[in-house]
């Protein structure tokens, strides 16, 4: 266990000493600055680029000078010197213009990379700026052509908004401020991540690969169920019975836990070196201590690269009901979201957070096995750690740990039919800056008093406690 603390700090360290002032998690570098030897091109810069989302692999130039320039044969390329993007003949940037291309024809932009300019010839550099970390969602120039980067709104195609996501300003946490521990000392050690409440039974996802069951302990908290061979937890294997997943997150549909209790996995822990980012359907009925899944929806070919262990930390459904009903776009087809156009599926869509892009992907999982990716969100913050959709106030909760200081984020469907950023929480005053990988909301009938518990995972059991109370208002 102390290796595999050892490990995961390391990988923080590393993850966090990256980071910009604010809220980039990058390592932004000006690769050169404009040639000394090509006056026309004193006024292009390279303006703001996109790494993740539906615009991916994208760059933007903008002309700061105050003739037009003509970028006929100019040449976009990433940190390989043998890709590249002509520009189109006849490609003109008036001044004050900006200019967005898809290079994704090309080559792809990945989470460490490059974006540079050059001069017809090739080897002229008129522009670079290298990174590592993908954009969440865009790194821009702030301001304009002179400025650092760092991230931003995107903007593509238009003066950047160096406001971050846009959201409004963080606020106090919207319930007490007072914060208990919810178990019993070093019942689960480290790694303990995602939480799901299902009425009288938590749901536990821990890193190692192991399926928690709890029941209350009569003061507020939650311990491990003694029956059905969950004592200690059941180990979770892929389907076949081979692997153990890195279990990061965890949720069940509208059917329950009779359902199916479904986990993120961000890798197979017996090749930790490699990214697998997969949904895992289990059936955690039967008394047996080992859980094979039913099925597996391996994600890894359709989302940008991350490193093995900055994948899958969070997972929530949510209903179609709410979704036809608030007018959400289905990302796949520009048009309203109709859960007909799927087939059998779960009656939702399934949201996944990734730690390394601050990014959240909404997808349909098939009962077929097969999968389509509706939405991709920026979540406003360098990482994503739990997910949890609360339909008593119909909103998808976004949760970071000590990498954001414990910010929380609340996000409903807006009038253009995307999640859009409702709120942004700070967490509650009595809460220490801990590494809260799991959050679950009491659904209402837990309601007293006009507020109802909530419940934190801690990663790395500070003193002890993977567990902690508090409470948010219904």
């Amino acid at each position: 266990m102390l290796g595999v603390r050892a490990s995961r700090w390391r990988r923080r360290l590393a993850f966090r000493c990256a980071a910009l002032t604010g809220p980039a998690l990058v390592a932004a570098t000006l690769l050169a600055p404009p040639s000394a030897h090509a006056a026309t091109a004193d006024g292009i810069r390279i303006n703001e680029v996109v790494t993740t989302g539906d615009v991916d692999d994208s760059i933007e130039l903008y002309n700061k000078g105050s003739a037009a320039v003509d970028l006929s044969g100019w040449i976009l390329k990433d940190d390989n010197d043998g890709s590249a993007y002509p520009i189109a003949s006849g490609t003109t940037l008036a001044p004050g213009a900006f200019r967005a291309f898809d290079v994704h024809a090309a080559f792809g932009l990945g989470s460490s990379d490059q974006a540079r300019l050059y001069l017809p010839d090739g080897t002229t550099l008129v522009d670079g700026f290298g990174w590592r970390g993908h954009s969440a969602p865009s790194w821009s120039r702030c301001p304009d052509g002179t400025g650092a980067f760092g991230a931003a709104k995107l903007t593509l195609g238009a003066a950047n908004d160096c406001g971050g996501n846009g959201g409004p300003a963080p606020t106090a946490w919207p319930g007490g401020g007072s914060v208990t521990t919810a178990d019993a000392a070093n019942v689960f050690g480290e790694d303990l991540s995602g939480l799901y409440q299902e009425g009288g039974v938590m749901w536990g996802a821990q890193n190692s690969g192991t399926l928690w069951r709890l029941v209350p302990d009569g003061s507020g908290g939650w311990q491990p169920d003694t029956a059905n061979g969950w004592r200690s937890g059941k180990t979770l294997r892929f389907p076949g019975g081979s692997g153990s997943p890195d279990s990061e997150g965890v949720t069940l549909t509208g059917a329950g836990s009779a359902g199916g209790v479904f986990v993120a996995s961000e890798r197979n822990g017996d090749a930790s070196g490699t990214s697998r980012l997969s949904v895992l359907k289990y059936d955690a009925g039967g008394s047996g201590t080992t859980l094979t899944a039913a099925k597996e929806w391996n994600l890894t070919a359709d989302l940008p690269p991350v490193g093995a262990n900055l994948g899958f930390e969070g997972i929530t459904w949510v209903p179609d009901a709410y979704l036809t009903s608030s007018g959400f776009k289905d990302g796949s087809t520009g048009s309203a979201y109709d859960p007909k156009r799927y087939g059998s599926h779960t009656g939702g869509v399934f949201f996944v957070g990734v730690e390394g892009t601050g990014t959240v992907h909404g997808y349909v999982l098939q009962d077929s096995g097969a999968y389509t990716r509706v939405a991709t969100l920026d979540s406003g913050m360098t990482g994503v750690m739990e997910l949890q959709w609360e339909p008593q106030a119909a909103r998808l909760w976004v949760v970071c740990d000590d990498t954001c200081n414990g910010q929380h984020r609340t996000m409903k469907v807006d009038a253009s039919g995307a999640f859009a950023t409702t709120a942004v929480y700070d967490r509650p005053s009595g809460m220490p800056d801990y590494n809260n990988e799991g959050f679950s909301v009491a659904g209402a009938d837990a309601c007293v008093n006009g507020t109802k518990p909530v419940y934190w995972a801690d990663d790395s059991n500070d003193d002890g406690h993977a567990l902690r109370r508090g409470t948010v208002t219904c």
